[in-house]
């Protein structure tokens, strides 16, 4: 922070950020070498934040800045009405965003990106959105959407055909609420004028992501047209793909370390020193060759996904919910608290490891102290609350899938249970210092009523058959479950984390 305050006190010319001004802009800053004039669309992104900015964005941006891609251009889109904010302010500076990577040693470098091309107007039938998928020159649909707009069924991770969105686009197909609606309908006008198939591609940090993409779109298109369905199962492709770039919240200081370069952006990005990207390569309608720029293609999508999932996006996990309780803001400093961080690496040690299975030259327990060291770079302001967002779906993803694993092979889940009794804890809403923790889900209410029942009765949190399934009938995990949240209650955050630290 320290190095932010005296970028803040330098005396620096801003200049605003659009195509007229990239010649403009301070000599330190890498700008477009290509003629964006020339850029022609070839895929759609559905969920334009932070990330897809710099990930998807920036591979595509890279390539295009070796002279290649510029018929892969990105247009951008969402279906939710918080999307129109990022359009207003995107389009207020020709989609150009730029990209801050903060390493833990103090270098820095700046970066604009010009791979977007446009925004989509965010309309309520989503007739803007399926226009454009329907286009012929768009060959690939992306998605950020989180892991939470999936529509899983938690009962068996199919696509969950009570949930109300899912019942309207079924009822509703030529004007859905949802991505996935919205890609049905533009399939079904590809497959009628003889456009040919598009490849949907999910940059979200779900297992089998492609998977779980194809089984929505297809699941859904099912309920109204069969025939589609079919057609859509048979000519599109939905490669899986691991995706890995931490990337925090853009905030006032983001906004304040922009201008100090110089740079007046309204939605800068700022990002670790490290990205991967690992994808299948099954793509039916040709793209980009990412490989040049650092993706990889490979055949073992589904080891990048499991180890990332389960070591990286877990111990977000892990961290989050005590960190938060406890009103520690920012993920590294809870790395820098030493119980939350002993409690960090004695769960992923002991108890998810063991069920990560290891690529070839690189053991697990290395990719873990890769993790670490990247959690503790105080250079990224990363908030626990933003790790913690969206809870119900993230621990369903990340840490309940190792439960199932420890459960079923008689490995330890004790500090697993812990973490789900400090979630529980978190959720009622109040840290140990009093201060309210706000709404951070987006079933929040009735996270925050069960959470207080179980405060008595600790098995009705358990009860949430769309979180936890049949895992509150294993009596190892409800028993472990029900004494960490006992203790939590009666001796605190730290005293529970301490205690399971000193076990065997």
């Amino acid at each position: 922070m320290d190095e932010l305050m005296d970028l803040s006190s330098r005396k620096t010319s801003v200049t605003s950020l659009n195509n007229n001004t990239l010649d403009a802009l301070p000599s330190h800053v890498v700008r477009p070498h290509y003629d964006r004039t020339k850029m022609t669309p070839g895929i759609v992104h559905i969920g334009v934040g932070n990330f897809h900015r710099a990930h998807l964005a920036w591979y595509v941006h890279r390539l295009m800045q070796q002279g290649q891609a510029l018929d892969w251009a990105i247009i951008g889109a969402g279906v939710r009405e918080h999307d129109a904010v990022m359009r207003e302010k995107l389009l207020g500076q020709d989609c150009l965003t730029t990209l801050i990577e903060l390493d833990p040693l103090g270098a820095q470098a700046t970066e604009v990106t010009g791979a977007m091309l446009d925004f989509l107007p965010v309309d309520a039938d989503n007739k803007s959105l399926i226009q454009a998928m329907a286009d012929p020159r768009i060959r690939i649909v992306t998605t950020t959407i989180t892991e939470g707009g999936y529509y899983l069924d938690p009962a068996n991770q199919g696509l969950d055909l009570t949930h109300p969105d899912i019942i309207y686009d079924a009822e509703n197909p030529d004007r859905p609420r949802t991505a996935f609606g919205a890609i049905v309908a533009a399939l079904r006008l590809r497959r009628d004028s003889g456009v040919g198939p598009f490849t949907g591609l999910s940059c979200d940090n779900l297992q089998a992501n492609g998977t779980i993409f194809r089984q929505a779109v297809v699941g859904l298109a099912r309920l109204s047209d069969a025939d589609l369905a079919d057609w859509i199962d048979r000519h599109c492709s939905f490669p899986n793909s691991m995706v890995d770039c931490i990337v925090p919240a853009t905030g006032p200081a983001e906004l304040q370390r922009v201008r100090a370069f110089g740079i007046d952006d309204d939605v800068p990005v700022t990002h670790e020193n490290f990205r991967q990207w690992v994808i299948e390569d099954t793509f039916c309608a040709g793209r980009p060759d990412w490989s040049l720029v650092g993706a990889e293609f490979s055949d073992h999508v589904h080891q990048y996904e499991a180890r990332k999932i389960r070591v990286l996006n877990a111990g977000h996990q892990v961290l989050a919910n005590a960190a938060e309780i406890l009103g520690v803001e920012n993920i590294s400093d809870a790395m820098m608290q030493p119980f939350i961080h002993a409690l960090f690496r004695k769960v992923l040690t002991d108890e998810i490891i063991p069920h990560v299975d290891p690529l070839p030259g690189s053991p697990v327990i290395e990719y873990l102290d890769l993790i670490d060291r990247r959690f503790a770079n105080d250079a990224i302001i990363d908030t626990v609350r933003r790790v913690a967002f969206d809870g119900s779906a993230r621990h369903v993803g990340f840490i309940l899938p190792t439960i199932r694993d420890g459960l079923a092979s008689g490995h330890p889940i004790e500090g697993l249970a812990l973490v789900e009794a400090l979630w529980a804890r978190m959720c009622e809403g109040m840290r140990e210092d009093g201060s309210q923790i706000e709404a951070n889900d987006p079933i929040w209410d009735m996270l925050t009523a069960t959470a207080a029942a179980a405060r008595q009765s600790p098995s009705v949190w358990l009860e949430m058959q769309q979180i936890y399934g049949d895992l509150g009938q294993h009596a190892r995990f409800a028993d472990a479950f029900a004494k960490w949240l006992k203790h939590i209650y009666e001796n605190g955050v730290e005293s529970a984390i301490q205690l399971y630290v000193e076990q065997n």
